[in-house]
């Protein structure tokens, strides 16, 4: 039944790709419409988490098996599955999160990175592939070795290299035999990260990126890998961003992201010989590259349009791109070590949507049809009882268009009474994407309609627009939340007094500063692990993320007064909602320090706040338990303070 669906959803499907963000049409609030469903009802907080969550893909040697995580028990551990379809089976057991499975090219072991309690201090583990006894290969508490790269004669890993005090990424080689590791880059620069692409037919060179912390300038480099000679492969690009996604498999060509064109992310091949990019894409929309086939055949990449993801193939001998036919919604191609199978005849992609979750599903490349392979929802979590979410553009107060996902509650009335929400994202330098939101399935099957804006400072709309909150951080980007309230209101169906914000990270910090710098705008917070003091948070926070701070808002002393007026804690105290803090204690990049600062402030001014800290969990909470206590800790303020 769920295949004839999926068939009947593709055929009445239309595709059309605006040229351009710029040519997004303005959406009138009075064409949003609330539709009758009989079956509509509040989702059980339980079913939207015991549903599960699939990540980190990747084909076994031979093609007939793929390795992933899941958090089927509750935890994020390795699972694999027959990639033919089937039941699948637990590699290893942990409390702690594991990611990025893969295996040895000799098929002989199965690596993944682990951390602890949410801290991402990653070390390596190995389990023999036919099963046994995982083994911590790296077991550096203050060293973070991730995102492994095998060589092709499985002896060694090329991994990114992070020492818990050091704001510096850098590329090292570890021998699998002895454990010995080496540092190739040793870059002495503060604001510079590395990170490894692929290791070269021969094992004897390594491709990696670097780049500065927000992103927006990066080079693609070749390593000698027993030397550490370094050379530039991109020493054209000056103020742009370039970065290596896959190398083909004659070694010749890299698949490059690079917004060289327009400060738009677009897709080239880059002749490692001659350092001549030839593009593939010339969108202003963001496009990806994700892999070469192994037959060197096929090049895929992504499109992302508005917070819609879709993949394409296309023929490296020329030809026209083929889009990879999925519903619409968020698809990637996945793969930890390749999106392709080894034998070049399917493709391992991703789909996931605002009502249906995240499932892999393999796209056989001679029938063009694909084939779900894992199955995370619960039975009783019925699509058709989920409101979708939909792309909404509105102007803010400078003209300046602003792209949103819209969910709009079954059954509501335009009466003007209704409840609403506006939902921030993460970064700055984040997009709100059509993804599988627990926490808005939540709150919209509950009567709250829900906007979640891509406000100045995202990604996905180009390098200007990501560029427009630089040292302005709650400023302007805070006025595209406050007309994403005003958008709410003109709808007709949400009462302008009973609008809340709640959001996690940059949304936690966009949630203190709204209250505290707009108050009169919302009735009611759920502020997730947020920052209030820029400064109190250079002190805290990991190295690394204290030079993302610098890129955004400069420097500390230079720009004091920056620091200072894009602050919450200088605003915190005008607040008048009643605020709920939620936090991870072992959160290495906002310290639960800054969720203590918010909670003392609003005691001692006697405002309304709650605050709940969750132990062994870090930036974003991954236990179960915790994320559904969470979320009914979110919808039971809500319910209290603003429905």
């Amino acid at each position: 039944m769920r295949m004839k669906l999926l068939a009947v959803a593709l055929a009445s499907l239309s595709f059309v790709f605006a040229r351009s963000p710029e040519e997004r049409a303005i959406t009138d609030p009075q064409s949003i419409t609330s539709a009758r469903n009989d079956r509509a009802r509040p989702v059980p907080i339980e079913d939207l988490f015991f549903t599960r969550a699939i990540s980190s893909g990747a084909w076994s040697p031979d093609g007939k098996e793929i390795v992933f995580t899941t958090n089927l028990t509750g935890r994020l551990n390795l699972w694999k599955v027959d990639a033919a379809g089937g039941w699948p089976v637990q590699l290893a057991v942990s409390d702690d999160r594991q990611a990025r499975g893969m295996w040895t090219p000799d098929g002989k072991w199965i690596l993944w990175q682990q951390d602890r309690g949410g801290n991402e201090q990653w070390d390596i583990y190995a389990i023999p592939a036919a099963g046994g006894a995982p083994v911590n290969i790296t077991s550096t508490p203050d060293v973070s070795e991730s995102d492994a790269a095998i060589s092709p004669d499985s002896t060694r890993l090329a991994i990114d290299y992070k020492p818990k005090t050091a704001s510096v990424t850098d590329v090292a080689v570890l021998d699998l035999a002895t454990r010995a590791v080496r540092n190739l880059t040793n870059d002495k620069s503060a604001d510079r990260t590395w990170t490894v692409v692929a290791w070269s037919p021969d094992g004897k060179t390594l491709y990696a990126n670097r780049q500065n912390p927000d992103e927006t300038v990066g080079e693609v480099w070749r390593i000698d890998a027993a030397t550490g000679a370094l050379e530039n492969l991109t020493p054209h690009v000056k103020t742009v961003s370039a970065t290596a996604e896959a190398l083909s498999p004659d070694g010749r060509t890299l698949l490059v992201t690079s917004n060289e064109k327009g400060g738009y992310d677009n897709v080239a091949l880059l002749d490692v010989a001659s350092k001549k990019l030839t593009w593939i894409t010339d969108l202003k929309w963001e496009a990806k590259g994700a892999d070469f086939s192994p037959d060197g055949k096929w090049i895929a990449y992504t499109v992302n349009e508005d917070g819609q993801n879709d993949v394409f193939l296309k023929p490296v001998a020329g030809g026209a791109a083929q889009r990879v036919e999925l519903p619409r919604g968020l698809n990637s191609a996945v793969g930890s070590t390749g999106a392709f199978s080894p034998q070049s005849d399917r493709l391992l992609v991703g789909h996931q949507s605002s009502i249906t979750p995240n499932d892999y599903w393999i796209y056989d490349l001679k029938t063009r049809k694909p084939m779900q392979l894992s199955r995370s929802a619960l039975a009783s979590l019925d699509a058709a009882a989920l409101p979708q979410a939909q792309i909404v553009t509105y102007k803010s107060f400078d003209g300046t268009l602003i792209s949103a996902l819209l969910w709009v509650p079954f059954n509501l009335e335009r009466n003007g009474k209704n409840p609403g929400i506006v939902l921030p994202h993460g970064g700055p330098t984040g997009q709100t994407i059509d993804n599988f939101n627990r926490n808005a399935a939540a709150l919209v099957s509950r009567g709250y309609t829900l906007i979640a804006p891509n406000v100045r400072g995202s990604s996905g709309y180009g390098m200007a627009f990501q560029k427009m909150n630089y040292q302005d951080l709650g400023g302007a980007d805070l006025q595209d939340e406050v007309y994403a309230a005003k958008f709410l209101s003109a709808t007709g169906y949400v009462d302008p007094k009973k609008i809340g914000m709640a959001g996690g990270s940059y949304g936690g910090f966009m949630t203190l500063m709204a209250i505290g710098k707009t108050p009169d705008v919302w009735a009611a917070a759920v502020d997730l692990f947020g920052i209030v003091d820029w400064y109190t948070m250079l002190q805290h926070e990991d190295p690394r993320l204290q030079e993302y701070e610098k890129s955004l808002l400069g420097d500390p002393v230079k720009d004091r007064a920056v620091y200072e007026n894009t602050s919450p804690i200088k605003h915190l105290v005008n607040a008048k909602a009643p605020l709920l803090v939620l936090q991870g204690e072992n959160d290495i990049r906002v310290p639960k320090e800054e969720s203590e600062q918010v909670v003392s402030i609003l005691q001692k001014a006697g405002k309304t706040v709650d605050a709940h800290y969750y132990p062994a969990e870090g930036h974003g909470f991954q236990k179960r338990e915790n994320q559904i206590d969470s979320v009914r800790r979110m919808v039971e303020w809500f319910e209290k303070y603003l429905k």
